[in-house]
């Protein structure tokens, strides 16, 4: 069946359906991961975005359910240039074509997926469509689409109940604000036993649990409009218990001590982002996931100071928090897809709670 991709600026893509047939409004980004497609469907962090795969041929491997980052997919619509419809992987438990069709996530393949990112790289992000229906006239599906704004997905993506995961090692405290399973699994892995909160619980109620550390995990939209949760992770940060954030996380701890945060152009989105650590100067490739940025000029240095920035374009990419075991990062050093460079961080984590104790 044939699709269409429409984009708020008129610009029509024709290609193939796949997945489910449904017609989607969503935000339109792209990802330059060559790897890991599974990894990026079920990241929470895309709730409310379509997600165009750079790479030429997706699906070759299948769908291995155990890499899964999610207990579902939060995407709204895949874009790709070529679909493999046989995978080759004995670790394969089903097609893509299935998988999409499944959790009723439509998809278009068979489209310049080059052209296209070149496009979002020099306009910027844009909204887009995903549809089977030919419109004579696109002038209404266009006003819908410009109208689409990603909203409330912290609450949509966040677990409803606490539950608690790993043995009997440091108590880790993990607020949900769309997590992706391998941060908790790195927790775990290390000995930890992690209390995962949903995003709206109040910062009493994790402390009066005793946490050895906190850790504020990823999550999708604009950090701006979780007043509610910046509240409380100003409350968290008042407290000692040490503090780790990644991506989301980062960004809700520096706009609840002050700082500021802002829209990029095009984001970051892919397993190949070098990163710099400030103090040593050492040069990192991370796996990044963003659309958003802390403004490191709105930072007080009496609260932050920079500890990782972006070498390409030098966004800031971590700070560390004056006076407080506090240190955040805008990469995941719990990578998938990706390397895991990085990795060395959650040891970090770790050892601040032992000092801590």
């Amino acid at each position: 069946m044939k699709a269409y991709l429409i984009l708020e600026d008129g610009t029509i893509f024709a290609g193939i359906s796949i997945g489910s047939e449904q017609e989607t409004v969503s935000e339109i980004v792209f990802n330059t991961s060559m790897t890991g497609y599974l990894e990026v469907f079920t990241d929470p962090s895309y709730a409310g975005q379509a997600v165009v795969m750079t790479y030429p041929l997706i699906g070759n491997y299948g769908v291995c359910l155990e890499d899964a980052e999610a207990k579902r997919p939060w995407l709204r619509g895949v874009i790709v240039r070529e679909l493999s419809r046989i995978p080759s992987n004995f670790r394969s438990g089903e097609t893509i074509q299935h998988f999409l069709k499944q959790h009723n996530i439509p998809g278009i393949c068979n489209i310049d997926t080059r052209a296209l990112t070149k496009m979002l790289r020099e306009k910027g992000t844009m909204n887009g469509m995903i549809t089977t229906k030919e419109y004579a006239d696109v002038s209404e599906p266009i006003s819908r689409i410009k109208a689409y704004q990603v909203r409330g997905t912290v609450m949509e993506t966040t677990t409803k109940t606490a539950y608690t995961l790993g043995g009997a090692g440091k108590r880790v405290a993990l607020l949900d604000l769309g997590a992706k399973e391998n941060i908790a699994r790195s927790l775990v892995q290390r000995g930890c036993q992690v209390t995962v909160y949903p995003a709206d619980t109040k910062a009493e109620e994790i402390l009066a649990a005793g946490p050895e550390g906190i850790m504020l995990s990823n999550g999708p939209g604009d950090p701006a409009e979780n007043v509610e949760v910046i509240r409380e992770i100003r409350k968290l940060y008042q407290s000692d218990v040490p503090i780790f954030a990644i991506c989301l996380g980062h960004q809700l701890m520096a706009l609840a001590t002050g700082a500021s945060t802002y829209k990029l152009k095009y984001g970051h989105r892919g397993g190949n982002h070098p990163v710099k650590d400030l103090e040593t100067g050492r040069v990192y490739i991370s796996s990044q996931n963003h659309g958003y940025a802390v403004d490191s000029g709105s930072l007080d240095p009496a609260v932050a100071v920079p500890a990782f920035v972006n070498v390409n374009d030098q966004t800031n990419e971590g700070l560390r928090y004056t006076g407080k075991n506090i240190f955040t990062v805008q990469f995941h050093p719990e990578a998938c897809p990706g390397p895991r460079d990085l990795g060395y961080l959650f040891d970090k984590f770790f050892q601040m709670m032992e000092v801590d104790r």
